[in-house]
């Protein structure tokens, strides 16, 4: 899945994670190397595999 989005996504911007809807609204905290931190409103800080989940970029909250 390296063709995602997932590597245009830099610290401070918002995403959904396509799988867990009730997460709520996240914020990327870091990207390295596919390892994405973001802390979720309902789930708080979770480290993704960008290789594996294409998160949901947010443009208007």
């Amino acid at each position: 899945m390296s063709d995602n989005l997932n590597s245009i996504l830099e610290p401070g911007m918002l995403v959904r994670h396509p799988d867990a809807p009730e997460w709520g609204l996240g914020q990327v905290q870091s990207n390295i190397n596919g390892k994405i931190t973001v802390n979720f409103e309902h789930q708080g800080k979770v480290t993704i595999n960008g290789d594996t989940v294409g998160l949901i970029p947010v443009f208007e909250a």
